[in-house]
């Protein structure tokens, strides 16, 4: 059933790098354009600069050791289970991964299966993993973009939810078109955070269906 949402979201993004994505969803927050709460941002990475990110926005900022877990047969899903602990005394509704070097396992998949999501630098299902600008290039594509899309334990392989397509141009180069993909990377993720938030993202197999906004704007969310 739907019930209607009174508190904004509560969302834990977790990343790697610097963060440019947890930015742009920070400053969404901040224009009103998604009504959401990042509760924690979490990394693997002591010296990521989105820890940094996090500190100057009075974020939760909190890192996670993988070294502890390194050598054991379960060190993927032991990991993550020690994310897990984190993300349910948050009480957080939405996990976002924005850059974040390492591949989820079940335990988190199946914790929060769609409600957990992934920004990609391509058009995909056309090249997922990594160097993706350069194949397009290579490949001679017109078009490249970015991808949200949910998390499943395929690299990539999650329900698309939003796209956002660029020019390939004939000068190119790696650098030059991951730049500009960037630029609508920060325009649809936090797009993809409010519809979320909105109750608006309905899963049906593979795809993701945008439902119409309700009449009065009153967000909605599922509630089993």
């Amino acid at each position: 059933m739907s019930i209607s949402r009174t508190a904004p979201l509560r969302v834990a993004v977790l990343a790697s790098g610097r963060g440019s994505n947890l930015q742009s969803i920070i400053d969404s927050i901040g224009r009103g354009q998604a009504r959401a709460q990042i509760v924690a941002v979490i990394s693997n990475k002591k010296d990521a600069v989105a820890l940094e990110r996090a500190r100057k926005h009075g974020l939760n900022d909190l890192f996670v050791d993988p070294k502890p877990f390194a050598g054991r047969p379960d060190s993927r899903e032991a990991y993550d289970r020690s994310l897990l602990d984190i993300l349910q005394q948050y009480d957080v509704e939405l996990v976002l991964l924005a850059g974040y070097m390492k591949i989820v396992t079940a335990v988190l998949v199946n914790a929060y299966a769609n409600k957990m999501m992934n920004i990609h630098p391509s058009l995909l299902p056309s090249f997922p993993g990594l160097d993706v600008q350069k194949k397009a290039i290579d490949w001679g594509c017109k078009l490249a973009g970015c991808t949200v899309h949910f998390v499943t334990e395929g690299v990539d392989e999650g329900p698309i939810i939003i796209q956002a397509a660029v020019p390939v141009l004939d000068n190119d180069t790696p650098e030059t078109l991951a730049a500009r993909i960037l630029v609508q990377e920060h325009k649809i993720y936090p797009r993809a955070v409010q519809l979320f938030a909105e109750g608006r993202l309905r899963v049906d197999g593979r795809r993701v269906f945008i439902d119409a906004a309700k009449p009065d704007g009153e967000a909605i969310i599922s509630a089993s």
